[in-house]
């Protein structure tokens, strides 16, 4: 079937809007009408660059080529149809994104880290996570590689079951889609890889689509202190009615009333979100974290990059850990559901989250916008 679609056709371009085939579903694949995609920063880190793989890795995988490519990873839709051996799904159902698949049997979704599921390895370059060919192809022929496999910047898509979670009809299917990506690696950063506990003093840097609901999150797990450091005024102020106790321009601002704030003991968590991590803001995200404390590592990082400022003296001495997480450490197909029906009793905002709605056709003036830091969430709605 036809779609339009926002495809990148190579780094440092704009999203081109066309026209794209959309083949039918295999063996455990299902067709989606996505009805609204979320502009996370991740779809931004293939126009810079920092996502896409280098060309020797690309010939190890056996890629030719990582353009041209669908973006769209955070979303929600209703399925069209279904391929055989699909069960969890049916025509006519709602469902959220997973952009970390779960497939329910390797040995990290069967021991309870779906954000880890060894399906997760071939979502970013070649065909499907089923069978390894292809299902989109471009207006000239040629096969259309996906962002995790979703695609969400297409009006259609097939996708593989385990890429997607079924969700209640009465849910706004703009907040379904917000969950898929930033609300859950946020709110996960905060509660689940952080292991926020009552009383903590918490500082979130970089108040994003993530920061925000690490904010949120901080604040729902008890945290006595939620500090939120963006340069942005409009995000900073944001953060305060989600959540945020005190805000800051700077890690520099922020490190010394942390220690005033704190009476010199600085943060039990660090949740680093900035919308690129770069190693040597390390230095100063790690002196924000006292004796006994966690600096999560959420932001993305040029794929590139291997150094990364820490005092190593302080990490042993003062007993400070550093943590990766993707996803928020949590399970798509237990959490989703949970964090929405924590939206659906009004303990989690997610109406508040959405700072302008745009459609497909204007998805470069919104990532625009998220580069000038006048988004926390834009959100492509289609007709």
């Amino acid at each position: 079937m036809k779609s339009r679609a926002a495809v990148l056709y190579g780094m440092n371009q704009d999203w081109k809007v066309e026209g794209i085939e959309v083949d039918p579903p295999k063996t455990g694949e299902v067709l989606v009408q996505w009805k609204v995609a979320g502009m996370c920063h991740s779809d931004e880190h293939f126009v810079t660059g920092d996502m896409v793989p280098p060309q020797e890795l690309l010939a190890m995988m056996g890629v030719d080529d990582f353009f041209p490519f669908i973006g769209g990873h955070e979303g929600a839709g209703v399925v069209m149809e279904v391929g055989p051996g699909v069960t969890s799904v049916q025509p006519g159902d709602h469902v959220s994104a997973s952009f970390v698949p779960s497939c329910g049997r390797c040995r990290y979704c069967s021991t309870g880290r779906q954000n880890l599921c060894d399906l997760g390895a071939g979502t970013l370059t070649g065909g499907m996570i089923t069978d390894g060919t292809h299902r989109h192809h471009v207006q000239d022929g040629r096969a259309v590689k996906m962002m995790a496999k979703l695609g969400t910047f297409s009006e259609y898509a097939t996708v593989a079951e385990a890429s997607l979670i079924k969700v209640e009809k009465d849910l706004p299917l703009e907040c379904v889609a917000l969950v898929s990506c930033g609300v859950a690696t946020g709110w996960g950063s905060a509660t689940n890889r952080a292991d926020t506990q009552p009383g903590d003093t918490v500082v979130v840097v970089g108040i994003g689509g993530i920061g925000i609901n690490a904010v949120q999150g901080a604040r729902m797990a008890g945290a006595k202190r939620v500090i939120a450091v963006d340069p942005v005024e409009f995000k900073r102020e944001k953060a305060m009615e989600l959540g945020a106790t005190h805000t800051f321009a700077s890690m520099a601002e922020a490190i010394p009333a942390v220690m005033e704030l704190t009476w010199g003991q600085m943060a039990d968590r660090v949740i680093m979100t900035p919308g690129v991590l770069h190693g040597e803001m390390m230095a100063e995200g790690m002196s924000l974290v006292g004796k006994g404390g966690t600096c999560v590592v959420t932001a993305i990082s040029p794929m590139t990059s291997t150094e990364a400022s820490i005092n190593l003296f302080q990490l042993a001495m003062w007993n400070k850990e550093v943590k990766g997480t993707i996803f928020g450490s949590l399970n798509p197909r237990a959490d989703i559901p949970r964090l929405l029906d924590m939206y659906r009793v009004g303990d989690l905002k997610l109406d508040e989250l959405i700072t302008r709605r745009y459609s497909l056709d204007q998805i470069n003036e919104g990532y625009q916008a998220m580069r000038d830091g006048t988004n926390i969430r834009g959100v492509i709605v289609y007709d």
